[in-house]
């Protein structure tokens, strides 16, 4: 067993060594990505996709409500406004609209993944501060949000999917890509209304039966009006199942950050 475990430990640190060998250039500045002040912070990882420095100045440098996404000047939960009626909690560690909106337009257009490990780190690091904190609950599951076959089929890929893997292995919490179906195949939403976007989405989801978790986070690359989110957990609701969701980035209304 030791044995097995010292192989494997040579082997995690050689791959790291690989791989931070390799060419590696932030996708939004261009410059070379430097590894050594990364690691420190997050061992056993390579920093890929984006720099240190892209990073850090597309992140929230401010507090934000995890109802509305609005700037608030204490870690809490809800803004004010958002309290009169607690909507579901959508955790993100950065607005869509400032910095990393072109990394996750391309992961899910362009097949450009190389980012998702270093933001969904992020996302983690935000969502244990949440925990520590005392306002938010761990989930008993992530469930990625799924798309539908013939979706998948065109792609090739699902990034909630690879999202909730990063997410499962880094914060140990199990990953379910089973309860829950994509049944209708829906048209793109980015350049839908809210109205439209309610429309496409209505009865788009199925869950398979009864599901026996209590707590659940629904897993994205970018939440927006949360239209999709809603009716997922509209589902889960009528199981009497607590939902909330992770994303890597969340598209603020308009007028809302400014």
């Amino acid at each position: 067993m030791d044995l097995l475990k010292h192989s494997r430990s040579v082997y995690q640190h050689a791959h790291v060594a690989l791989l931070g060998s390799l060419p590696n250039r932030c996708q939004l500045c261009q410059h070379r990505i430097e590894q050594l002040d990364y690691q420190q912070l997050f061992p056993n990882q390579v920093l890929t996709g984006i720099c240190q420095v892209c990073l850090a100045a597309s992140l929230y440098q401010h507090e934000v409500c995890l109802g509305c996404g609005r700037e608030i000047p204490l870690l809490q939960a809800y803004c004010g406004k958002c309290l009169k009626h607690t909507p579901m909690l959508i955790i993100a560690p950065c607005s869509y609209h400032q910095g990393l909106g072109p990394l996750i337009a391309a992961i899910k257009y362009q097949q450009q993944c190389a980012p998702i490990n270093a933001i969904a780190q992020q996302l983690a690091t935000r969502i244990n501060q949440l925990i520590e904190h005392k306002l938010i609950r761990a989930p008993q599951v992530l469930i990625p949000v799924p798309l539908h076959p013939n979706r998948l089929r065109q792609r090739g890929f699902n990034q909630a999917w690879l999202i909730a893997e990063r997410l499962s292995k880094t914060l140990n919490i199990p990953l379910d890509d089973t309860c829950l179906t994509r049944v209708v195949d829906t048209v793109p939403q980015a350049d839908l209304s809210g109205k439209q976007r309610r429309e496409n989405c209505h009865n788009a989801f199925k869950l398979s039966g009864n599901v026996s978790y209590q707590r659940v986070a629904l897993i994205d690359d970018v939440v927006t009006t949360g239209t999709t989110v809603d009716e997922i957990a509209r589902l889960f609701s009528q199981q009497f199942i607590y939902v909330q969701t992770w994303c890597l980035a969340r598209a603020e209304a308009p007028g809302l950050l400014d």
